[in-house]
């Protein structure tokens, strides 16, 4: 299994359709850290409760959307971004994609209104995982494992198809999955 995850930093951890913790339930996880000493990532399709003005007041571009990137660390905020070109000090996480970075410079950008969602998604939170967590996970089939998704999916406007779209990208053995109902009770 820890073959499976090995190189994981940059890739996606698709819940499996009947998770049931109601954190993952239909999450698409970016893993941004993978180390020996656990994993962390972001939900990409969970929408919080916030707007970017109500976390950072003093913004004036104040309608981008915060996610809800986890469960742990709740009273942060994190970003992730494809613009290392505006936003420098970030890690990159995969080809495109980049973690972090200098925070006075995404307000100066966001303010002036020379960044827009397409480019930066912000959560509240993340996902993190002690050392072997996901592993155990991974071996109880919660997640799927995968580096078949664009950086168009990643910051996508429409999070509902976000899971969907990642299952799909899987390919035909797994297609089936994203006509799954949420709820095989109600099927």
């Amino acid at each position: 299994m820890l073959s499976t995850i090995a190189a994981a930093t940059g890739r996606i951890l698709i819940s499996e359709p009947f998770m049931l913790d109601p954190n993952f339930k239909r999450s698409v996880v970016l893993l941004t850290e993978y180390a020996d000493t656990g994993a962390v990532g972001f939900i990409l399709n969970h929408p919080g409760e916030y707007i970017l003005g109500d976390v950072l007041p003093d913004t004036a571009y104040s309608e981008i959307p915060v996610y809800t990137g986890g469960p742990v660390g709740e009273n942060t905020l994190h970003f992730i971004h494809n613009c290392p070109d505006k936003i420098d000090g970030g890690i990159e996480v995969c080809e495109g994609i980049y973690w972090g970075g200098n925070f006075e410079t995404v307000k100066q950008l966001i303010s002036t209104y020379q960044l827009d969602s397409s480019e930066i998604k912000f959560f509240t939170g993340y996902s993190g995982w002690e050392i072997g967590q996901l592993e155990d996970e991974l071996r109880d089939n919660a997640w799927i494992v995968s580096d078949k998704f664009t950086i168009e999916n990643i910051f996508a406007a429409n999070e509902q198809t976000i899971w969907r779209e990642a299952i799909i990208n899987l390919g035909q053995r797994y297609a089936h999955i994203a006509n799954f109902p949420e709820n095989p009770e109600l099927n």
